[in-house]
């Protein structure tokens, strides 16, 4: 009898056993990072030093980098500006920095080596994420949980949409871009049609507060809670499930078939990645210094992490 117990014990520990990773490269950039898309081999980084920096994970080399003009902050300091918001579409980037007034934002287009300021402080909005729908048009989320479609021929918004009162946390486009899931400070998550601005689908119940960050692949959207709460959402059938954590969950990532599910579920910032359907954690990534802000999948084995400081990692799971 005692055999079998402790042969039950010894199985029951192996099923719930993860394995630790450590970064297999850390990438140094310029200030912190604010933000991050994936180019195919390549990272686009926007940082706090008024930077965006493409670099080409294969070769470890920085191939590209832009530098932005110097403000003037509230106190009439002259600092760089943060580029909180990049992205990257057939050869052509857009990004998001700080004006220096009212909290408005600077929109600059940066093709063949030409940059393109679109926007100043003097068209006065607060747009904090930008992502292309396609090449000519851009995916807005402004501070007051509006979202927006913005013509770079035109130079107007085709639409414009309040999704509630609460202050916008974040969005994310599915594969496609055919469709955003908007966050916000009440836990309530919109899924937009992105060439309409039409709201087609409300997720709730899973968060109860606000989601720091989201991720959308394969119909499936992933939450990042301020109250502990990592939310995964179906939303073919809409519904939805969660993983408690021990701390504020900061960001999260869905691999490419969605089959894993990522979260920063403790106060070490570790990256717990789990299986999705059945909730079991299979890897646990140790070694961000920082609060996390952005987990990418490359592919189902290969992500990369960034932090509040000026180190991104790249790691690679069994």
């Amino acid at each position: 009898m005692k055999k079998i117990f402790i042969l039950l014990i010894a199985t029951m520990a192996w099923l719930h056993a993860f394995e630790v990773y450590t970064p297999v490269q850390e990438i140094k950039v310029k200030g912190m990072s604010k933000d991050m898309v994936l180019d195919d081999n390549k990272l686009i980084i926007g940082t706090t030093e008024g930077a965006m920096q493409v670099y080409d994970y294969e070769s470890k080399a920085f191939v590209k980098t832009l530098t932005f003009p110097e403000i003037k902050d509230f106190m009439g300091d002259i600092i760089n500006p943060r580029v909180f918001s990049v992205d990257k579409i057939e050869g052509r980037y857009v990004i998001l920095s700080d004006s220096g007034k009212g909290g408005y934002a600077n929109l600059w287009i940066h093709e063949n080596n030409v940059t393109t300021q679109i926007l100043d402080a003097g068209a006065k909005k607060a747009v904090v994420k930008a992502r292309f729908i396609n090449k000519d048009q851009i995916l807005f989320g402004y501070l007051s949980n509006e979202a927006a479609l913005f013509d770079l021929k035109s130079k107007e918004e085709i639409y414009r949409v309040q999704l509630s009162e609460s202050k916008f946390s974040d969005f994310a486009l599915n594969e496609d871009r055919s469709r955003a899931v908007f966050s916000c400070e009440s836990g309530i998550l919109n899924i937009i049609d992105t060439k309409t601005g039409k709201v087609v689908k409300v997720l709730e119940g899973m968060n109860l507060d606000n989601v720091y960050r989201v991720d959308f692949k394969k119909d499936i959207v992933s939450g990042a809670g301020q109250d502990r709460r990592g939310s995964i959402y179906d939303t073919v059938l809409g519904s939805g499930t969660y993983i408690e954590a021990g701390f504020l969950i900061y960001a999260t990532g869905l691999s490419p078939s969605a089959k894993k599910v990522a979260f920063v579920m403790d106060e070490q910032n570790n990256i717990s990645i789990y299986n999705r359907s059945s909730k079991t954690k299979v890897a646990e990534l140790q070694g961000q210094k920082s609060t996390l802000n952005n987990i990418i999948f490359k592919d189902e084995n290969t992500l990369f992490s960034s932090s509040d400081d000026n180190t991104v990692l790249m790691w690679r799971i069994k």
